[in-house]
């Protein structure tokens, strides 16, 4: 299949779907997070969205946080590599992450076409897995498949925001229903909140670290190879290897789990 780089109307449909609560069903709030779950077509493949506001923060800032490759090694202490391959267009890019999941779960690994548009008070980034000739799979990870996910970044004035986390991954493998349960419960909302901690210390740090290079913002600075969207096709999930961890106990995986805030 073909991969699009979305349009208007995608960045819409997307910013509809954050917006709406209508057949969303409320998993947690607590502490300025809240968490909806959308059950999908199948078990294993759950839509999660959540939102949190963001004060002392301003949209721009939350959205330089969410570009910034450098910045997010510093903060994602669950990430183990990421980078950009290459330049699609002005506004769209492919590129690479991988997330360290806890032991004995199997590590995953990503290739995504991300694409981002500034729109009014409003800042959106969106993604889903493409396949690309030269990332294939690799052994000692799992790769998992983005069927969509992204940010909305709406300004609630000069220095407040809210972040809405909107994503539908098949992590290619039969989990454990309290895998799916914990996501909502403990994983998500320590996400939403290490970002925002990241977001209050961005100013500082991107001060020492070339503060004026912000490519997502002016694409000029972009360094990337070029390469044609007709190279990429969508990566679909019934085309790789499906990983059996539904027998996993939970008790095995907890103490792996617990790292600290941050």
């Amino acid at each position: 299949m073909p991969v699009q780089i979305p349009d208007d109307a995608d960045f819409a449909s997307f910013k509809e779907q954050c917006e709406s609560h209508e057949g969303w069903i409320q998993r947690y709030n607590k502490a300025g997070v809240t968490v909806w779950c959308r059950d999908e077509e199948t078990k294993t493949v759950q839509k999660l969205k959540m939102n949190i506001v963001c004060k002392d923060v301003c949209a721009e800032t939350l959205y330089d946080v969410l570009h910034d490759t450098s910045y997010r090694k510093k903060w994602d202490t669950n990430m183990i590599d990421t980078f950009d391959i290459a330049r699609l267009t002005v506004n769209a890019d492919v590129g690479y992450y991988s997330w360290k999941c806890p032991s004995p779960l199997k590590n995953r690994d990503f290739v995504t076409m991300r694409s981002w548009l500034p729109l009014g008070n409003d800042y959106l980034i969106i993604n889903y897995s493409v396949k690309h000739p030269q990332y294939p799979p690799k052994k000692d990870y799992v790769r998992a498949v983005s069927l969509l996910t992204g940010y909305l970044i709406q300004s609630n004035g000069a220095n407040c925001c809210t972040l809405y986390y909107l994503t539908q991954v098949d992590p290619r493998g039969s989990l454990p229903k309290w895998v799916v349960n914990r996501v909502s419960q403990f994983v998500g909302p320590k996400a939403m909140r290490k970002i925002y901690k990241a977001c209050l210390k961005y100013p500082e740090w991107k001060r020492k670290h070339d503060p004026n290079l912000k490519p997502w913002m002016y694409p000029e600075q972009n360094t990337l190879p070029c390469m044609s969207v007709s190279e990429l096709t969508v990566q679909r999930a019934d085309s790789l290897e499906n990983i059996d961890e539904s027998g996993l106990n939970e008790d095995k995986i907890q103490n792996h789990s617990e790292d600290e805030e941050t």
